[in-house]
């Protein structure tokens, strides 16, 4: 079973980590930056995605450190 991708999410305030399905978050930052490195990392050893939300909590970016499930092929321009 595959681990569950890391969500970068305002949290009263602050920025947190937390876990795809995870009603609690892993970790709390003062800052975006912060919360962004550490959810990196997380994702990066975890080999799974980075959702990264805006602060109303709609998702403004993703990063994929693991399995990429769609076939991207070489385009030529």
């Amino acid at each position: 079973m595959s681990k569950p991708n890391i969500h970068l999410v305002p949290y009263k305030g602050e920025w947190a980590v937390r876990r795809e399905g995870s009603s609690r978050v892993s970790s709390i930052y003062d800052t975006k930056v912060e919360a962004d490195q550490s959810g990196r990392e997380m994702a990066r050893n975890d080999k799974v995605e980075l959702i990264i939300h805006d602060r109303r909590g709609v998702i403004r970016d993703k990063d994929s450190f693991g399995h990429d499930p769609r076939n991207i092929r070489d385009t030529v321009f």
